[in-house]
C-alpha cells in the first residue's frame, strides 16, 4: 500500500523504505513472492541481463542507421563507449550504497526529493516502452529475411512487430524464474552471429566499402554528435542490474560487477561488429539495408544461407532483449508506486514480476507501434530511437547528480577519501556525456520528449493531491 502521510522530501517514508529494503535483505534464492516461479538473480544472470538488454536490436540494425554519417560514426562509437563505461561505474557505486529496486528513481528521490524521483521514474518508464516498440520494429527487419512476404505489406509488418512484443510479456507473466532463463539462453545465442561477423569480417575486410569519412554534410563535430544520439540506443540498458537490484543476490557487490562486466563486454562486441559490417558491405548498400549483419555474412560467404542463420540468431537476441526490457519497464514504476508516486496498481506483484506494469507497458508500446506504422513513416526505427535518447538522459542525469552530490557533500563518515578524486572524475564524465547526448538528439526529439515529461507533471500533481 502507498504511504498516506506526508513523507520527507529527501528520504523514503519509513513504511515505504522498509518495504523496499526487505527484499534486498533476503539471502535465499527465492524471489520476493516466496514461490518457485520467483528467483533472485546471481552474478551470471545479472550480467546477462545487462549484456542482453544492451546488445539487443541496436547492434543488429544500427550499422545501417549510422551509415549515412560515414565512418565518422565509428569515432562517435568510441566516444560513446567511454561515456557508457563512466555511467556503468557510476551506477555500480550508487547500487553499492543503495541496492533497492528502482535504480535511478531510488537515487534521485533519496537525494533530491519526491518530484525528482518521480521525473526519473516517469522518464525511464517512457524510455522502456518506447524502446520496446523500437526493438520490435528492428526485429521485423530480420524477420523479413526469413519471410519476405511480411515486409511487402505494412500491416503484416505491424502485426509481426506486435507479436514480438507480446511473447516476452507472456514470459514475464510466468515469473522471474522464466525471465532469467530466457535472458541467459538468448544472451549466449546472440554471440554466435556477432562473433562470426566481428571475427570473420576481419578476413574479408575491404577498405573500399567504408565510403566517405563524413557523409553527413555537416561539420565533423556535428556529425559525431548526431551519430552518437542514434547510437545511444545501443547502450541503453547499462542501468539494468541497478534497476532490478531487488532481484539480485548480494546486490551491493553483484550489481556493480555485473554492470561493468556487461557494459565492457558489450562495448567490445559493438566496436568490432560495426567495423566488420562497414568493411564487408558496400556503403551505398548499407545505407538502405534492413538487416546489415545478414548482408555482411552473405557478402563474406556468398549465397543466402548465412544471412538466414544470422537472421534467426538476431530474432532470438531481440526477443531476449525485449524479455529483459519488459521486466525493467515494470520495475521502476513498481518502486515509485510503493512510495505513492505512481498509481497503486503498479505495485502489484505476482511470481516476482510487477504484472500490472508489464501489462500497461506492452499495451502502450503496441499502441505506439500501430501509430507509427499508421503514419507511414519511412524511418520508424530512427524516430523511436531519438525519443528514447532524450527521455533516457533524464534519469541518467539525475542519477549522476545524486552521486556527485554524495561525493561533494562533505560527509566524511560516508565518503572514502582514497576513491573520491576518481569517483568525482568518473561521475563528471558521465554527467557531461548525458548532457552532450541531449544536444545531439535534435530539436524534434527534445520537443517530443518534453511533451512526455510535461504530461508526467500532471500525473504527479494528481498523485500528490491524493496523498
Amino acid at each position: 500500500m502507498p504511504p498516506t502521510g506526508n513523507p520527507s522530501p529527501h528520504a523514503p517514508t519509513p513504511a515505504a523504505g522498509a518495504a523496499a529494503a526487505l527484499p534486498e535483505a533476503k539471502t535465499s534464492s527465492a524471489g520476493e513472492d516466496g514461490n518457485r516461479h520467483a528467483r533472485r538473480f546471481g552474478l551470471p544472470v545479472a550480467t546477462a541481463l545487462v549484456m542482453g538488454n544492451i546488445i539487443g536490436g541496436g547492434i543488429f540494425l544500427l550499422p545501417a542507421s549510422v551509415a549515412p554519417f560515414g565512418t565518422v560514426s565509428l569515432v562517435a562509437f568510441a566516444v560513446l563507449t567511454v561515456g557508457a563505461i563512466a555511467l556503468a561505474l557510476t551506477f555500480g557505486r550508487l547500487a553499492e550504497r543503495d541496492p533497492r529496486t528502482g535504480g535511478p528513481y531510488v537515487y534521485a528521490r533519496e537525494s533530491f526529493g519526491d518530484f525528482a524521483g518521480f521525473l526519473a521514474a516517469w522518464s525511464y518508464w517512457i524510455t522502456t516502452w518506447v524502446s520496446n516498440a523500437a526493438l520490435a520494429v528492428a526485429a521485423v527487419g530480420y524477420l523479413t529475411v526469413l519471410l519476405p512476404g511480411v515486409g511487402e505489406h505494412r500491416w503484416a509488418t505491424c502485426a509481426a512487430a506486435l507479436v514480438l512484443q507480446w511473447l516476452p510479456a507472456l514470459a514475464n507473466f510466468a515469473g522471474t524464474r522464466w525471465v532469467g532463463a530466457v535472458q541467459l539462453v538468448s544472451t549466449v545465442l546472440k554471440f554466435v552471429p556477432l562473433l562470426l561477423v566481428a571475427v570473420g569480417g576481419l578476413f574479408f575486410f575491404d577498405g573500399d566499402n567504408l565510403g566517405p569519412f563524413n557523409a553527413s554534410g555537416q561539420s565533423a563535430v556535428g556529425a559525431v554528435s548526431a551519430a552518437a544520439a542514434i547510437l545511444l540506443f545501443s547502450y541503453l540498458g547499462v542501468e539494468s542490474a541497478a534497476v532490478s537490484a531487488g532481484e539480485v543476490a548480494d546486490a551491493r557487490r553483484n550489481v556493480g560487477r555485473a554492470t561493468v562486466i556487461g557494459t565492457a563486454g558489450a562495448a567490445l562486441v559493438y566496436l568490432l561488429g560495426t567495423l566488420a559490417v562497414f568493411g564487408t558491405v558496400a556503403h551505398d548498400e548499407l545505407v538502405d539495408s534492413t538487416a546489415p549483419f545478414s548482408d555482411a555474412v552473405n557478402s563474406m560467404f556468398g549465397g543466402s544461407w548465412g544471412g538466414w542463420a544470422v537472421a534467426v540468431a538476431a530474432l532470438v537476441s531481440m526477443t531476449g532483449c525485449l524479455n529483459g526490457w519488459t521486466l525493467l519497464s515494470a520495475q521502476t514504476p513498481y518502486a515509485a508506486a510503493r512510495d505513492g508516486l505512481f498509481p497503486a496498481p503498479f505495485a502489484r506483484r505476482r511470481r516476482g514480476v510487477p504484472t500490472f506494469g508489464v501489462a500497461v507497458t506492452v499495451v502502450l508500446s503496441s499502441l505506439l507501434t500501430v501509430y507509427n506504422y499508421a503514419s507511414d513513416s519511412a524511418r520508424v526505427f530512427e524516430v523511436l530511437v531519438l525519443i528514447t535518447t532524450f527521455t533516457a538522459t533524464v534519469p541518467y542525469l539525475l542519477a549522476t547528480a545524486a552521486q556527485l552530490r554524495h561525493l561533494v557533500a562533505g560527509r566524511h563518515e560516508r565518503v572514502d577519501r582514497a576513491r573520491l578524486a576518481r569517483d568525482v572524475t568518473v561521475t563528471a564524465v558521465a554527467a557531461g556525456f548525458s548532457l552532450w547526448l541531449v544536444a545531439g538528439s535534435g530539436y524534434a526529439a527534445v520537443y517530443q520528449g518534453v511533451l512526455f515529461l510535461f504530461a508526467g507533471v500532471l500525473v504527479y500533481a494528481v498523485m500528490t493531491a491524493r496523498r
